[in-house]
């Protein structure tokens, strides 16, 4: 006997009554009546030549033979709904975007929602994390980096060049003519930073001031909440401080900003071809940047 001469719409019947254990529960999920069930379930004895359940006043009970044969039919419809189920993932469209956590909570978050709107088609991942991403290796699509763009093997294009500059609460602001004032307020460290006030201090073309010892931390986000908070000055980037400025919540008491040599880059395997998800996630964060940078303005240097 070949599996073509069996209807699958019976053996699927037969195995839901085996498995569910009545013939209103199989109709229940197959979305049919008991009858329409029973039917198909005799349709389905007669083409094999097997009885599979006998008829007692309690309902079906599966023979001996019915319970090997729904045991193996209960096993390839997982098999088989595991399969559909695995083209529906592939309808998906998934965009895995590898970052770092401070670019992703302080940037990258309060924006996404337009990137929804725009591609509703299109499902982020974000993988918020310190850790290089193997681009060739892995399920990241793109990575946002922070460094001068010359990692070996991917493409990877600057998205804005890092400007550094003083961050504080608007009320420490006050307090603040002179670059000289910071010798009365805190400073707030960022021990993971890659640049230092004197890149800042030689922007302004004045010589370093030596400020009050404040709170250190290993994160920038926290650095910048604690400026937020009004414990001190901390140095900040565009991007991780923009909605903070926007909103008022921190101030840059000087309006001179230093080049720091690095920027953040968009990094995508040179191996593969970058497909439609990829080329609309650049397009649309290309957009996002130009904004901040506007925001922004021209660089200000005094020298």
């Amino acid at each position: 006997m070949k599996l073509n001469s069996v209807h699958l719409n019976g053996l699927r019947a037969v195995e839901a009554v085996a498995r569910l254990g009545s013939l209103q529960k199989a109709a229940e999920e197959l979305g049919v009546s008991p009858s329409a069930v029973s039917q198909q379930v005799g349709r389905t004895e007669a083409q094999i030549g097997q009885v599979v359940f006998d008829r007692t006043s309690s309902g079906l009970q599966a023979t001996g033979f019915g319970r090997d044969f729904t045991a193996r039919l209960s096993s390839g419809f997982r098999e088989l709904e595991g399969a559909v189920a695995m083209a529906e993932r592939a309808k998906v469209c998934v965009l895995a975007v590898s970052v770092a956590p401070a670019f992703a909570s302080k940037w990258l978050l309060p924006r996404l929602s337009k990137h929804f709107t725009l591609y509703p088609e299109v499902f982020l991942r974000i993988d918020a994390s310190t850790k290089l991403a193997d681009l060739d290796h892995s399920d990241i699509d793109i990575a946002i980096r922070m460094g001068d763009g010359t990692w070996p093997k991917v493409r990877a294009e600057l998205l804005i060049a890092q400007e550094i500059f003083p961050v504080c609460a608007p009320s420490i602001a006050e307090t603040l003519k002179t670059p000289a004032d910071l010798a009365k307020t805190w400073e707030i460290i960022d021990e993971s930073s890659m640049f230092s006030w004197n890149q800042w201090f030689s922007a302004a073309g004045i010589e370093p001031v030596r400020m009050q010892q404040g709170a250190r931390f290993t994160d920038p986000m926290l650095c910048l909440d604690s400026a937020i908070a009004g414990h001190g000055v901390t140095l900040a980037w565009q991007l991780l401080a923009a909605d903070a400025m926007a909103d008022g919540r921190l101030v840059a008491p000087f309006g001179v900003r230093a080049t720091s040599g690095l920027g953040y880059w968009m990094v995508t395997s040179a191996a593969e071809r970058e497909p439609k998800k990829i080329n609309q996630f650049k397009a649309w964060i290309r957009g996002e940047i130009g904004q901040t940078i506007q925001q922004f303005g021209p660089l200000v240097c005094a020298q």
